[in-house]
């Protein structure tokens, strides 16, 4: 992807997008109830829920190593960590659907607009909005002093020790090692910064942009950026299963990672990209889907601006995860079988543990 490139090339869409997966019958929705409580009981956590939607049909199972709460757990909000960034890329999308924006913007330019002037940084490419979202920019994953400054807080709540002022201020600060555009590199740091930049160019602070522009649109009611009470939020609990950890506070990292909604929201938000027809941000919900860079052996790895897209036998497989320190998340969907699944844990996992393997299997083989 160049620089200052469409973050979205146009194009036809997928076959997937036009051609109508089978329906299926309702003799299989006991074989789902199976496939999904074998998943629920793969995952050693306190809270477990599999949710998943078929053509509109759900359903919800849960289970965990805790006892049940009064509250349901399918009725409770789970933090997605960086499953946040497909809400993320899907504004993104949406307002350049609208034409406000066209993804090339410098984020600099809007986050300083003394930075027009090309003699404060000779010689160096502009960081544009479509870099940002494609981890394209070139930003490391983190800022450089944030360990310094999360440390205290390394166990309970780190984001909160970074404002939004420090977030922005970093990467203004921040030289260049690499062309803007060149080399992949997963960057929470990076999406950080394009929700402060949304933020300027529309004048509309981060959670009034994504709740008035996507989640209200969406009738996603039960999605939030900020943490609640016990009775609406799981608790997430360290490695060991049985610690708790409080409640995330992501400081100006909202953007990468704040999103926090019930599995049945989830639902909703997924439902709308298998069915981008007559919908609220149609365009956007079309756009996300469409190939943006490809790297990896084989070209394998394969993103869109929301999206880590696999193949499968029958047609691709959009999916992210997201972890905070005391959960996980995992959200999928398949266009080929109009299949969505939202997946959600209440324990931070090390990487080979079962949960992410187990809703990405479920997902590819449904």
């Amino acid at each position: 992807m160049r620089a200052g490139a469409r973050p979205w090339p146009g194009g036809p869409l997928d076959l997937t997008d036009v051609l109508p997966p089978a329906v299926p019958r309702v003799e299989d929705d006991e074989v789902v109830r199976r496939q999904l409580d074998a998943a629920v009981a793969a995952v050693d956590a306190p809270d477990v829920v599999f949710a998943l939607s078929r053509h509109g049909r759900r359903t919800v199972r849960t289970g965990g190593t805790a006892p049940p709460r009064p509250v349901p757990r399918e009725q409770l909000r789970y933090e997605m960590g960086s499953a946040s960034k497909t809400f993320t890329g899907l504004l993104l999308a949406h307002l350049t659907d609208t034409g406000l924006l066209s993804g090339g913007e410098p984020a600099a330019a809007l986050l300083d607009p003394a930075l027009l002037d090309p003699a404060r940084r000779p010689g160096e490419e502009p960081v544009t909005l479509a870099h940002l979202i494609t981890h394209t920019s070139g930003l490391p994953a983190l800022p450089a002093d944030f360990f310094v400054r999360a440390l205290p807080a390394w166990r309970t709540n780190p984001y909160a020790r970074y404002p939004a002022e420090r977030v922005v201020d970093a990467f203004l600060r921040h030289r260049q090692h690499r062309r803007p555009g060149t080399r992949w590199h997963y960057s929470n740091f990076g999406v950080a910064v394009l929700g402060h930049a949304l933020a300027a160019a529309t004048g509309t602070p981060w959670d009034e942009l994504l709740t008035g522009q996507l989640l209200g649109p969406l009738g996603l009611k039960e999605t939030t950026l900020v943490p609640g009470s016990p009775d609406t939020d799981a608790t997430g609990h360290r490695r060991d299963g049985t610690t708790p950890v409080p409640p995330l506070t992501v400081g100006g990292f909202q953007a990468a990672g704040a999103v926090r909604a019930t599995p049945h929201d989830l639902l909703t938000f997924l439902e709308a990209h298998l069915d981008p027809a007559n919908r609220p941000l149609t365009g956007a919900l079309r756009a996300v889907r469409r190939p943006v860079l490809r790297r990896g052996l084989g070209h394998r790895h394969v993103h869109t601006v929301a999206w880590f897209r696999h193949p499968t036998e029958r047609g691709p497989m959009y999916f992210h995860g997201g972890a905070t320190l005391g959960q996980q998340a995992f959200l999928g969907f398949r266009p080929d079988t109009g299949t969505a699944l939202a997946a959600m844990c209440t324990r931070r996992f090390r990487v080979r543990d079962a949960f992410v393997p187990t809703a990405y299997a479920l997902l590819a083989e449904v």
